[in-house]
This record gives structure tokens, C-alpha cells and sequence, in this order.
């Protein structure tokens, strides 16, 4: 087992912003996008109306937490 201090893993990750609040992730070793954006309370928040609603970022991170 890798002790403290022992990088196990480096994530290479491209986003690039598409249109409006709407990002697109590349990670590698993966065929498919991940795509961010805004919906529900969040929109209303920062006053958009996407194209299409996408998951926050926020809803990445709070799951990822709480798994």
C-alpha cells in the first residue's frame, strides 16, 4: 500500500466553456464528455436560462463528498 506522500494518481482534465454557463469536460481515459452547467435554484441565482440545463459543478462536489 502507497504511503503518505505517494502520488497514486494524476487527473488530466480539459474544460472549455461551450455557450453561456454550459462547460464541457474532457477527462482522460474516457470516451465521453462530461458536461456542467446550471438548473433549478442555480439558474435562478445567477439569473440565466440555459439552452439545456446541465449538472453544476456544485452537484459534482457534493456528491462526490458524500459518497
Amino acid at each position: 500500500m502507497p504511503g503518505m506522500g505517494t502520488i497514486v494518481h494524476t487527473s488530466r482534465i480539459a474544460i472549455v466553456r461551450e455557450k453561456g454557463p454550459t462547460r464541457i469536460a474532457r477527462i482522460e481515459g474516457f470516451p465521453e464528455p462530461v458536461y456542467y452547467g446550471v438548473h433549478g435554484g442555480i439558474k435562478k441565482f445567477y439569473k440565466v436560462e440555459p439552452e439545456k440545463e446541465h449538472a453544476a459543478t456544485l452537484d459534482h462536489i457534493v456528491g462526490a463528498v458524500s459518497a
